[in-house]
């Protein structure tokens, strides 16, 4: 089930939330929906990297288990909040500092598209939530065309 209110603007918090699975595309359509056009390929390459990572290793493909997504615009920065019900992603093994993703490995390359995507990235493992954060203004250009 999706549960979505009326679309975020200022500094109210806009509520998603739905069961663990890999059909994203309605929840990246309203999630994007009043991202720029120019920036939705680009910041639905990073949102749907975050879905699948909360959904596949946060909830296990489990679809009794919840994704809640909070989701605003504050001065040009689109913030999205993502809370799974799962363990910590195998994805976090991937250094912060690390300029490539490691290529040997099957998972891990999540937080560094995710860093290269968005502005913030934060992951706290204890309460199961990534934090992202993208500034858009009239100056900045997408790298996704």
């Amino acid at each position: 089930m999706i549960v979505t209110p009326v679309r975020p603007v200022g500094r109210k918090w806009s509520n998603l939330s739905f069961t663990s699975t890999l059909y994203l595309a309605p929840v990246l359509d309203l999630l994007l929906d009043e991202v720029p056009s120019e920036w939705q390929p680009e910041l639905r390459l990073g949102l749907q990297e975050a879905l699948v990572n909360a959904v596949k290793h946060g909830n296990s493909l489990d679809p009794c288990k919840q994704i809640t997504v909070k989701f605003s615009i504050v001065s040009q920065m689109y913030w999205w909040i993502i809370t799974d019900q799962g363990l910590e992603p195998q994805s976090s093994e991937v250094g912060k500092d690390e300029p490539t993703p490691c290529h040997d490995l099957e998972c891990g390359r999540g937080f560094y598209i995710l860093r290269k995507i968005f502005d913030q990235v934060q992951w706290d493992s204890d309460i199961h939530r990534l934090t992202l954060c993208k500034k858009i203004d009239r100056l900045s250009k997408p790298m996704i065309v």
